[in-house]
């Protein structure tokens, strides 16, 4: 439904490099793109439903995290109860805060954390978690679309990167100088438990999962109504009943899931790669014709094809081999 948008303009490599390629889709204001849109307008009907099959995917994964997160502060100040399933226990691993760190510099921690500086067997999973981490691009579309000023767009996004960075990087630093080889997947399992600011720390976390999981859901439980009957897509009950159902089956995951690294490290090879790299630079090829004729811009983009492609693959199968071996230990 998307009309074939106009010559790119001579900046569009710049914008190609600040964000994916919708900026530079005269003509699709009005039509509010979405990323599936996009996808359509490069492959039809089978490129929208890629698209959004794997959006779907990636925000399945997310609301798993989300409930792994609140699941690990629950035990962090719990550590006694256990949910069960089974002969399963499910044990969950946290997410970070600022005001963990505050914990880790002021109360009787400090920087003393001593460990291996360069470790590469971590390569691929911390590659996998990087890449979770700015794997924002499925909302850029409607960000972008909202915008009174859409002129803007670039440096909105150039911020917002510099600031992420800015901040993952931090906090990875000081992880590693306030514990060293003994800090675990989430920094909030190494505060003192016994400290009145670790707890306000975990507070503050666990509103956190309560507050998205309802909004990552949603897309999905749409997503899945609109694929019933018509007379069943404004059906309450069916409609609740969808919901119901999708919380059962992401509490289970969370449980199956040894770690929240786990399930954010797969995503973000998996996933994350194909939606927020490959998806863009496709799209972006075939609708402006960029693959017709050899140049440095078509070179670029197959760079970061080819780079996107091994960093997902290896840590894809760096983590499925890492599961399969736990799955292996625990049976």
């Amino acid at each position: 439904r998307l009309a074939k948008p106009n010559p790119p303009p001579p900046n569009r490599s710049f914008r190609l490099l600040h964000g994916p390629p919708y900026p530079s889709l005269h003509g699709f204001e009005s039509l509010d793109p979405t990323y599936p849109d996009i996808a359509a307008t490069a492959f039809g009907k089978k490129g929208r439903i890629t698209a959004s099959i794997f959006i779907i995917l990636e925000l399945y994964l997310v609301a798993t995290g989300l409930l792994i997160l609140e699941g690990d502060n629950l035990h962090k100040l719990s550590p006694d109860f256990a949910l069960k399933l089974g002969n399963l226990t499910g044990d969950f691993i946290a997410y970070h805060c600022c005001g963990g760190f505050l914990v880790g510099t002021t109360k009787d921690v400090g920087f003393h954390g001593k460990g291996t500086l360069v470790n590469f067997k971590g390569l691929p999973t911390a590659l996998s978690l990087y890449t979770f981490c700015y794997g924002a691009h499925a909302m850029f579309p409607t960000i972008y679309n909202s915008m009174r000023k859409k002129s803007q767009f670039p440096k909105v996004l150039l911020l917002s990167f510099i600031t992420c960075t800015i901040t993952y990087v931090a906090m990875a630093i000081l992880g590693y100088l306030i514990y060293g080889h003994n800090v675990q997947s989430q920094v909030t399992l190494n505060l003192p438990k016994e400290k009145i600011s670790s707890k306000v720390a975990i507070y503050t976390i666990l509103a956190g999962p309560i507050a998205k999981y309802a909004l990552t859901i949603m897309p999905i439980s749409t997503a899945i109504e609109s694929c019933l009957p018509t007379k069943y897509q404004e059906n309450k009950p069916i409609s609740i009943l969808i919901k119901i159902l999708l919380l059962i089956s992401t509490m289970v995951w969370a449980i199956l899931f040894p770690s929240f690294e786990s399930v954010t490290s797969l995503s973000g090879a998996g996933l994350i790669i194909l939606v927020s790299f490959l998806l863009p630079c496709v799209c972006y090829l075939k609708i402006f014709g960029i693959y017709r004729h050899f140049g440095y811009e078509l070179a670029g983009i197959s760079g970061i094809i080819v780079l996107a492609v091994l960093v997902g693959g290896w840590g894809l199968i760096r983590r499925l081999l890492i599961l399969s071996r736990k799955l292996r230990e625990a049976c």
